[in-house]
Parts: C-alpha cells; sequence; structure tokens
C-alpha cells in the first residue's frame, strides 16, 4: 500500500476508498500545502440514486470536513447521451423533462448529505449542471478545439469501451462521445472553478484520465501558440474509488426485491434501515469504514461486541447519514418492536387490495399482490420470496408459488384483512375492498 503524507489521502486509504491516482506524489503534495476544488459527477438517469452512489457521497462528505470545496457536477448534458461504462446495451433515451425532473429529485437527494447545513464553517455543496456548457457546444469547432487531442486508437483500449465491443455489444457513436464531454467537462470546471481533481468510481478510469489528459493537452497548446517559454501545464488529477460490491460479489444497490434508494419516498427509511441490518456477517467492518464517521480506533470498540449489535450500530448510523437522526431512532425502535414480537399493527402501512367480483371468490394469486402494489419488483421476485419460505400472512408461511388469497363467503369485516411479512423485514396490513369494474 502506498504511503501518504497528507491527511486526506491517508484517511481514505485506511477506509478503503482509494483505488487508483494519477500522478500520486505530486496529488499528495497538494493536499498538504492548500485546499482544493474537487469534483464528482452523477447522470440523471432516475429520479435518486440508490446505495451504489453512496461510496461518492461519503467522500464528498470527507472533502467537506478536511475543509476542500466539492462540486457536485450534474448531467443534465451527458443523460442526453448515456455513459456505456459497464454497460451491455445503449441506455434508453430521455426526453429533457424527463432528464431536468431527475436532476431535481437527486439533487434534492445529494442535498440531504450536505454537512454544511449544520455546521456553516464547512465548505457547501456546489451544484453544477454540465448541460450549462455542453447545449451550447458548436459542433465542428468543439471537434476542431477538443477533439484533436483525443486518440482513437487510446479511446478503444479504455475498458468503457473495450469490454463492450470484447462482449461484441453494439456502441454507438454518440455513445463513443460520452468519454470525450465527460473530459470536456473537467476543463471546463478546472478553467472556471479552479476545480484540480476528479473523483469517480473504478469504472469512470478512461473518462477521468482523459480528462486530466485534456487539460495538460489543452493548456500547453495554449502556451505554444502564445510562445511562453515558462510553460507550466494547468494541474489536474484524477481518483477513483473501487467498485463496491458485497461479499457475496454483487454490485451493490439492488436486492432481490429492487433498488436500494436513497430517496426517502421510493423507498422507506426502515426498508433503508433493514438493507444494512441484514448485510452478510463479512461486509460489516468493511461498510463500517465506508458508510460511517466512526474514527478507525472507535471501530475496535464497536468490533469486539456481538455481530448482531454490531450490524444494528451500523444500520442506525448509515439511516442517520441519510434520513436524519430523528427517522433513524424511529426505525430502530420500530425494528425492535419486530423482533421482540410486540409489533403494533395498527401502525402498519395499509394497503387497499382491490377485488373485483370475479376475484371474491376464486381469488387473487398472491404474486401479483406483491407486484402490482408495490411489495416486490416483480413477479419473479415474488416467487422467489414464497419458494424461499420468506412470505407470511397473519404468521403462516406461504410456500406455494400459486397461492390465491380469497374471501371467505359470509366473511366479516375482520375476514377481509390480514398481516403479510417479507422477510421478516417488511410488514404490512392488508384490506381488501370491492370494486365493481362495471
Amino acid at each position: 500500500m502506498q504511503q501518504f503524507q497528507s491527511q486526506f489521502l491517508q484517511y481514505l486509504s485506511a477506509r478503503g476508498f482509494l483505488n487508483q491516482i494519477t500522478h500520486p506524489q505530486d496529488l499528495d503534495k497538494m493536499f498538504l500545502n492548500k485546499k482544493i476544488c474537487v469534483y464528482i459527477g452523477f447522470d440523471c438517469t432516475a429520479k435518486s440514486l440508490h446505495v451504489g452512489s453512496l461510496i461518492q457521497i461519503m467522500v464528498l462528505q470527507i472533502l467537506q470536513k478536511f475543509g476542500h470545496q466539492p462540486i457536485v457536477l450534474l448531467g443534465g448534458g451527458t443523460t442526453k447521451i448515456g455513459d456505456p461504462s459497464g454497460k451491455d446495451k445503449t441506455r434508453q433515451f430521455l426526453d429533457e423533462e424527463k432528464i431536468e425532473d431527475n436532476l431535481q429529485g437527486i439533487k434534492n437527494t445529494l442535498s440531504k448529505f450536505d454537512l454544511s447545513k449544520n455546521d456553516d464553517s464547512l465548505p457547501a455543496f456546489k451544484f453544477v449542471n454540465n448541460d450549462e456548457w455542453l447545449s451550447d457546444l458548436g459542433y465542428i469547432d468543439f471537434l476542431r478545439e477538443v477533439g484533436s487531442h483525443f486518440s482513437v486508437n487510446k479511446m478503444l483500449a479504455f475498458d468503457s469501451v473495450k469490454s463492450r465491443l470484447d462482449r461484441q455489444q453494439p456502441l454507438s457513436f454518440l455513445e463513443f462521445n460520452y468519454l470525450i464531454l465527460q473530459g470536456y467537462d473537467f476543463y471546463e470546471l478546472n478553467k472556471n472553478h479552479d476545480c484540480v481533481l476528479q473523483i469517480g468510481g473504478s469504472d469512470q478510469w478512461g473518462n477521468i484520465v482523459s480528462g486530466v489528459d485534456l487539460i495538460r493537452r489543452i493548456s500547453a497548446a495554449n502556451n505554444r501558440q502564445e510562445n511562453n517559454s515558462n510553460f507550466v501545464a494547468r494541474e489536474s488529477f484524477g481518483l477513483t474509488t473501487p467498485l463496491l460490491t458485497t461479499a457475496d460479489g454483487k454490485k451493490m444497490g439492488k436486492t432481490a426485491d429492487g433498488a436500494v434508494w436513497l430517496d426517502g419516498k421510493m423507498l422507506t427509511p426502515f426498508d433503508y434501515y433493514q438493507y444494512f441490518r441484514n448485510i452478510a456477517d463479512d461486509d460489516v467492518r468493511r461498510f463500517f469504514k465506508l458508510f460511517t464517521h466512526f474514527a478507525i480506533d472507535d471501530l475496535a470498540v464497536i468490533f469486539a461486541k456481538d455481530i448482531n449489535e454490531q450490524k444494528q450500530i451500523l444500520a442506525f448510523e448509515a439511516t442517520k447519514i441519510c434520513h436524519g437522526e430523528e427517522a433513524a431512532t424511529e426505525v430502530l425502535e420500530k425494528a425492535k418492536k419486530i423482533f421482540s414480537g410486540k409489533i403494533d399493527v395498527n401502525s402498519l402501512d395499509l394497503i387497499n387490495v382491490q377485488f373485483a367480483p370475479e376475484d371474491i371468490f376464486s381469488g387473487k394469486k398472491l404474486t401479483e399482490i406483491l407486484r402490482d402494489y408495490g411489495m416486490c419488483e416483480s413477479g419473479g421476485a415474488a416467487r422467489r420470496l414464497i419458494k424461499g419460505g420468506a412470505v407470511k400472512i397473519n404468521d403462516e408461511k406461504i410456500t406455494d408459488e400459486n397461492y390465491l388469497v380469497k374471501v371467505e363467503e359470509n366473511a366479516s369485516e375482520d375476514n377481509l384483512q390480514f398481516v403479510l411479512s417479507l422477510s421478516k423485514k417488511k410488514f404490512f396490513k392488508i384490506q381488501i375492498v370491492f370494486v365493481d369494474n362495471g
């Protein structure tokens, strides 16, 4: 492991945030000598980010804690193209209205992680939308001034492009330009905001290196034109974090039930808490370093506790960082009641399941209810939960994936309600209601 002199890089290294760095000695020296401006970018492909982006968000907070200025670059422009990194096929095109809606949703999600809201001595997140400059580019001029600094041979060798071609998956010319535009983003931020470092996931290495190289090439070209004999290239650096995977090798961010969103409207704080509460034992220590702000020395005390107590602390801290301390305390108390068997049925989310006249005696498939009312991402996910014994109705395990929910003849109002549980961590109060589609 490389030894660093600056406290910032020492901190990132000790907690497992570092993967690759361009010009590491020069960057280490810069962190020793001054506060700098750093950017991390997020494309606007959904209305919220999920926990797969959490490692980057934690880095934004660490930058704040060390007094560096974080820029959050929102990809209002690059989302129109789509990043080919790690993708087998071209992303579906989004119209500008949808991109703007997603951008505002992501901005709102990220804003709640801004530590300066509670401590005005810290530098606040600076939000920038790359559509501000990308939408006004003259294509021919852009190709002449910027595209000339990119080698197609080198672009083809980057993993984001090479892996797609190696799998014989199509790569559109539009997507091929993404790398150039991300490099140009860095150039714009370097020129107009004095931003000298880009941080991203390991799959962004090729894009980040291209931006570093572009800044240095353009500054060299400008100095040659001015016959500047004392030329010094503009400073620019890149840093990547490791690809975040769980102990079973899966990419973090999704479960059988769907994405683990950071927006409380798309995933409840309770479900967010339960995601961290139920991680594999082998992930606990690593996740404490990545997703909490406990000092490394303090973790030794926590790691001496029972593994379930460790998970409870981790889940509480992760929920507090995402949703606030009040919400974290509420879900912790709710979880304690559930697992102690003292759950208050009246406190559960009520879901009204509609039964048409033809459903009353023939019944409705449980898998369809789980899917159609948002308790599972898909019918396939519902079937897997049932086959795995994770679904209970009124504490009775259901293992038949073709199970039908029926209304008994002369059923009382009480018989039209039941408690549905999924994997001992999600509980719903189901109310059957009758509708006449005629």
